[in-house]
């Protein structure tokens, strides 16, 4: 591997280090946060899922712009907002100053994503590309170990009320630091084939429009005002208009946000839909199990971190090992892992419900455990076949689509157990959400397995894991 490529994917690792380490240790610090500025469920429910709002709907405008004009300074730029953003969001005063924090942050985030899958793709092939995403695999996986432990230790360490701040400053030295290397060692020249850049806004905005109107009935505060089932209704119908205004756009000779080779393409939808529901519902339920640990069982935020941490490491190294079923077995390699994650949630509920507090924390070690290999096993693989659908010339934008459809689920599942959660509770009902989500993962990954590969699979370790445990 030549010094320059290893220099340039030496600081994707650290953006992606960055982003996913301040993300996993947010959730041990959510009932301290809320506590110390008085949060309220809907406010609460913003600051968990507004990032991955804006991170999702940042990505797609964002892949496009990288692969059109370059991807250095669109990288740098995302990086300066995710860490002036932190700023902002650990020293407020105010929960609502947060809330609009994180959803800077996510817009930062979504916009260095895509620059980083489309960096690899652009400097690496082969196997040597392949074990650069298997590397972004194994530092998210060191990152989500690090994130639950860290954020513990701050609170533990600082107490309440200055140990949330602590956690979401964390990732401000890591972002100033990967600037001036993003300057110094990504590559400039934009490809050859750039051009005047069609956004799609419009497209762009009714997308947004259909998520809020999922997300507005999960996070409005009860009382007057519409009947909720309006809001369903409302994102039915902004369906319906993306729809139309896509064709419309993509009759015109642009490229729309929804890309119709994508859209048609068999594979790449049910890679898509698994990959969306099993990112939701991995997400969530470690969501609901540090909240049922600190809130519902008073454990400490340590304490509750600690049955995380087997879980990120079965994840780290199963996605480093991952490439090698899914050479020999291909998508069933991540239907079974599917079918096991499945069997995880169902065993963390009837833990949860049968073994006593004094061996809780060693039970749900195991459940987690299991639960990490799984998404370990399925995550790269999985995305790595679904990309194999993606057309030429669109790396980057194919990865923002296959993410985006990641972060809206993320976006409307940890609202609704965050929900449920701080109003009623209730961990079993915000578990069966969790398992439910998995399952749909596993029947649309069961229904892919007829779908033929457009392009060889690969042989080495595919597209890095993105998941924050």
């Amino acid at each position: 591997m030549p010094r320059r490529n290893a220099l340039a994917l030496a600081v994707c690792l650290a953006a992606a280090f960055t982003t996913l380490v301040d993300q996993a240790s947010l959730n041990t610090a959510v009932p301290a946060l809320r506590e110390s500025l008085g949060a309220g469920p809907a406010t609460l429910q913003w600051i968990i899922a507004g990032y991955s709002l804006a991170f999702g709907l940042a990505m797609v405008p964002a892949g496009r712009l990288g692969d059109a004009h370059g991807r250095k300074w669109f990288f740098v730029g995302g990086m300066a907002l995710f860490a002036v953003a932190g700023v902002v969001a650990g020293t407020a005063s105010e929960a609502w100053v947060v809330a609009v924090a994180r959803l800077v942050q996510g817009v930062g985030a979504g916009i260095v994503n895509p620059q980083v899958y489309g960096v690899i793709q652009d400097l690496f092939t082969g196997r040597d590309r392949a074990w650069a995403l298997g590397a972004y695999s194994t530092v998210g996986g060191i990152a989500a170990v690090l994130g639950p432990l860290t954020g513990g230790l701050a609170l533990g360490a600082f107490g309440d009320d200055l140990g949330w701040r602590v956690v979401l400053l964390m990732g401000v030295p890591f972002g100033l630091l990967t600037v001036p290397l993003a300057i110094r060692c990504l590559p400039a020249g934009r490809p050859d084939r750039a051009h005047r850049t069609t956004l799609d806004l419009p497209g762009l905005a009714l997308l947004g429009a259909v998520t809020l109107c999922l997300l507005l009935p999960f996070v409005l505060p009860g009382g007057p005002g519409l009947p909720v089932a309006v809001w369903p209704l409302a994102a039915v119908a902004a369906l319906a208009a993306l729809s139309w205004w896509e064709r419309r756009y993509a009759r015109s000779g642009r490229t729309p946000v929804l890309m119709p080779e994508l859209v048609r393409s068999r594979g790449f939808s049910l890679g898509t839909l698994t990959a969306m529901f099993q990112f939701g519902a991995s997400l969530s339920a470690n969501l609901v199990l540090v909240l049922h640990l600190q809130e519902n069982l008073g454990w400490s935020a340590l304490d509750a971190a600690l049955p995380l941490i087997p879980g990120a490491i079965g994840f780290a190294a199963a996605s480093s090992q991952s490439w090698r079923l899914v050479a020999r077995f291909g998508r069933s390699a991540v239907v079974g892992a599917l079918a096991g994650a499945v069997t995880a949630i169902g065993a963390t509920i009837t833990v949860l419900h049968t073994v006593p507090e004094s061996g809780l924390s060693v039970a749900l070690m195991c459940t987690q455990f299991t639960a990490g290999v799984c998404g370990g096993l399925v995550l790269s693989p999985n995305q790595a076949l679904t990309l194999a659908h993606a057309p030429a010339g669109a790396a980057g934008l194919a990865g923002a689509f296959l993410q985006v459809s990641q972060r809206i689920s993320a976006t409307l599942a940890m609202a609704a157990v965050t929900g449920i959660m701080v109003t009623g509770q209730n961990v079993t009902a915000a578990l069966t959400i969790c398992l439910a989500m998995m399952t749909a993962s596993a029947a649309c990954a069961a229904l892919d397995l007829r779908t033929r590969p457009t392009a060889p699979q690969p042989a080495a370790p595919p597209v890095p894991a993105t998941e924050i445990r």
